[in-house]
Order: structure tokens, then C-alpha cells, then sequence
């Protein structure tokens, strides 16, 4: 199969080559000026960075992305006066940040989007992933999420060419 070049968040789906995705975002829906802690996905298109996943949860995914095994001392900075602002880190961390090894599965599989990352503006937003959905349907804190079936088989068809549009 070829590569999909653009994944496309309109409603609650995710448009993937003509395929219909159920999909969540942002608990506040849709930003053109995002900030950090609204709530909000930001808009545009920025392309697929890499991949992050669960080993104790999930066998090594097929992709073309760049694979790297989470651990448990894994994190994100989302400390907006922290020189690693919205890069991963180790923990214990001193700045705020999320943890990537979570209780729930939301993260067993996180995606990276190209948001605020070449060019680092603090308050911006940061940790914006492409990742699982939650087991209820609720919405993200500024990231796109579909359930973990269809995120494995949309990495079979990904590569760090291929972008995900939000408008």
C-alpha cells in the first residue's frame, strides 16, 4: 500500500485516505493562536515526527517512523520557563511536565506532531501528539487521539512525510 501524505482532523473524524476515522481533540476545540493549558488543538498541518510506544503494551508497531520504546521515567516538559520546553525529558524532572508512562493507555502509542517544535515558543503550546484515545471518548488537552486499532494501522501507512492537517 502507498503512503498516506495527509491525514485530515474535520469534525470528529480523522479523514485518512478516504477512510473515516472516529477521532477527539482539544476539550475547547480548535485554535489559530494556541497557548499552552487551553485546551485547545492547534491548527494547521505539521507533520509526523516520530513514534513512542508502551513495550510492556504493545509489540514493536510496523512504521516508517523513527521507534522509540517509552520507559517509565519518561516525560514532556510543558514548563513554559524551563529551557526544555516542549521536549522530552527523564524524570524526576524539576520543571512541570507530563508523565508518558501512564495508568490509562492514552499514551501506549504517542506520535509527536511538528507543533511549536522548530523554533521553540514558550507558551505556545507544547506536548501536541497524535495518541490513543481515551477509553470513554472524552476529549485531549490539545492533542488529536483515535482509538489504539486504528492508530496501529494508520502507522503502517505513515512516514515523517506525511501531515496532519487540523481546520
Amino acid at each position: 500500500m502507498d503512503k498516506i501524505k495527509e491525514l485530515r482532523v474535520e469534525g470528529g473524524s480523522l479523514l485518512a485516505d478516504g477512510q473515516k476515522i472516529p477521532c477527539t481533540i482539544g476539550k475547547s476545540g480548535m485554535a489559530t493562536d494556541k497557548r499552552e493549558g487551553d485546551m485547545k488543538t492547534p491548527s494547521g498541518s505539521f507533520p509526523l515526527r516520530c513514534c513512542y510506544y508502551r513495550p510492556d503494551r504493545v509489540s514493536l508497531p510496523e512504521t516508517a517512523l523513527p521507534l522509540t520504546a517509552l520507559a517509565p521515567d519518561d516525560g514532556w516538559c510543558d514548563d513554559v520557563a524551563h529551557p526544555m520546553y516542549n521536549k522530552p525529558v527523564k524524570l524526576p524532572f524539576t520543571g512541570r511536565h507530563e508523565k508518558l508512562w501512564r495508568e490509562d493507555n492514552c499514551y501506549d502509542l504517542i506520535i509527536p506532531l511538528g507543533y511549536n517544535d522548530d523554533s521553540i515558543i514558550a507558551g505556545k503550546g507544547s506536548a501536541i501528539f497524535l495518541h490513543v484515545m481515551h477509553d470513554d471518548g472524552r476529549g485531549t488537552e490539545g492533542c488529536v487521539a483515535v482509538g489504539k486499532d486504528d492508530l496501529l494501522k494508520l502507522l503502517t501507512r505513515v512516514d515523517t512525510e506525511t501531515v496532519l492537517t487540523v481546520s
